[in-house]
């Protein structure tokens, strides 16, 4: 790829007023040359003129004087002549251009001693465009080298394939870096709610954190013995290590208690997290270093997470408002809640006619949602093998985002409060990393998938999609835009669509 040189119009300027200064500069000359020429030539015709008219101008002969003064007035820069006598009358009035202005050169006619009459020669001016039609060779020439200028620079001046890496270079680690700060500002912000409203499970789960606490502190303190001591003389870093630790084991069996949950009952999952302690016991005393028997039992479970061929047979569908000034914090409870309560109303009917379709037979939804300042959340299952989970949470994301497009223009046209909304949809394993999605990527009216290869496939014949720009993480490159669907999609949604509504209206 050719790319041009840096600030080329910003030089082509400079050339152009370079050329404007220097016709400029040349005219000016020019025309001072030209005006002493003839002042000088003007002199000497004036003075040539008297002489021959001196005996005429005498006796007031008017016809010799008329004769006389029409052979000066042939000349191209003699525009009039006017010749008086003694008291100021004008004897002989001639001229190409009586009307013209000029330069005038003055001069009285004496004989001896006594003063016989008056000549005065007018010189025409020229034009600033004769002057350029003079010196046009010098104007084109100057013209031609200021663009020979211009090309010499925007060949020379181009950047070379260092340069354009190094800028490469400078540009991705300004976005990793802008990225960095934002993943750490989410994160302190979600360590602060974390800590700030500890649920039940989180309380019961109190020992198992004094463990896990205890594990991470028996790895560093077995990797880093320098450390330990540093942290004797800091109080500060070491409780900013012990919000970290804390922070991610909790995380940690949040996700484990979620999958044991829907996968055991209460009797195995006790089992489970027994043999799970002996195992971290086991690797901590068993391994070299301390830490490879944690990164291996944990890296199966990531690696799921990750993987593009990972199964599935749920699909969530989240919806947040797209209110980059907080506006619904600050509106009052008494206009907030109605509009939530309307959201949530459309939602839920948007559910039951989508499932109605016989495209999404098998499909059903395990919960009831409703909105609040964060959003709604619906989870869809599929009944069986065949059901099409993933395009039925497809379609519901975008059958919502048309009827709230309907409802923010009513609203905004009624001047009523309201706010557009975006959408994401995913698989139950991407859920967290769909929320950051939506939050850093996620622009208004628009619906962010984040599926496996097996949810692709099965939207593949009906929707299309696009990749994000300039990805920065893992979720990012794959995640896929919705960028419209086929006319038979659509026209289902329009008549889901038209369905809500005319429910909506029947209830009003």
């Amino acid at each position: 790829m050719t790319y041009l040189a840096p600030r080329q119009g910003l030089f082509a300027i400079i050339l152009l007023v370079s050329f404007c200064l220097q016709t400029l500069l040349l005219v000016i000359s020019t025309d001072q040359q030209l005006s002493n020429s003839r002042a000088q030539k003007g002199e000497q015709m004036v003075a040539q003129l008297i002489d021959e008219a001196r005996l005429s101008l005498e006796n007031k002969d008017r016809v010799s004087l008329s004769v006389i003064a029409n052979r000066y007035t042939s000349e191209q820069d003699v525009t009039r002549i006017l010749i008086k006598d003694n008291n100021g009358d004008i004897l002989v009035p001639v001229g190409n251009a009586p009307m013209q202005q000029g330069d005038t050169i003055s001069q009285i006619a004496t004989k001896g001693d006594a003063v016989i009459g008056s000549v005065a020669l007018t010189l025409k001016d020229i034009s600033k465009g004769e002057i350029i039609a003079m010196q046009w060779p010098f104007v084109i020439g100057t013209m031609l080298l200021h663009l020979l200028l211009w090309l010499i620079y925007s060949y020379i001046a181009r950047p070379t394939r260092e340069q354009i890496n190094a800028i490469s270079r400078d540009v991705q680690d300004l976005h990793r870096e802008q990225y960095k700060q934002f993943d750490q500002r989410g994160y302190d912000r979600e360590l602060e709610r974390r800590q700030s409203a500890p649920t039940a499970a989180e309380k019961e789960t109190g020992e198992s954190d004094g463990l896990g606490y205890d594990v991470d502190s028996l790895l560093d303190s077995q990797l880093n013995p320098q450390a330990d001591a540093s942290a004797l003389h800091n109080p500060l870093s070491n409780t900013r290590k012990l919000d970290i630790h804390s922070a991610v084991n909790q995380y940690v069996r949040t996700q484990q208690n979620q999958d044991t949950a829907l996968d055991a009952n209460d009797t195995d999952t006790a089992a489970s997290n027994t043999t799970e302690s002996h195992a971290i016991n086991h690797a901590v005393d068993s391994s070299p270093n301390g830490t490879k028997g944690i990164n291996s039992s944990h890296q199966p479970n990531n690696a799921s997470r990750l993987s593009a061929t990972r199964p599935f047979d749920s699909i969530s569908v989240q919806i947040v408002f797209h209110d980059e000034f907080n506006m619904l914090e600050r509106l009052a409870p008494s206009q907030r809640l109605p509009y939530l309560a309307l959201c949530t109303q459309l939602l839920n009917q948007a559910v039951t006619e989508l499932l109605k379709q016989p495209l999404l037979l098998g499909v059903s939804a395990l919960n009831e949602p409703y909105f609040d300042e964060s959003g709604a959340y619906v989870m869809l299952k599929a009944d069986n093998s065949h059901a099409k989970v993933a395009l039925a949470g497809v379609m519901l994301g975008k059958l919502y985002l048309m009827l709230n497009k309907i409802i923010h223009d009513k609203h905004i046209e009624l001047s009523r409060f309201a706010l557009p909304a975006k959408a994401g949809v995913s698989d139950n394993a991407q859920v967290e990393a769909m929320s950051q999605l939506l939050e850093s990527v996620g622009k208004k009216e628009q619906m962010l998938i984040l599926l496996p290869n097996g949810g692709l496939k099965q939207i593949s014949n009906h929707v299309q999609v696009q990749s994000v720009m300039r990805p920065t993480t893992v979720y990012e490159r794959e995640c896929a835009i919705f960028d419209g669907g086929n006319d038979a999609m659509i026209q289902r949604l329009a008549d889901v669509r038209n369905a809500v509504l005319m429910i909506e209206e029947a209830a009003e």
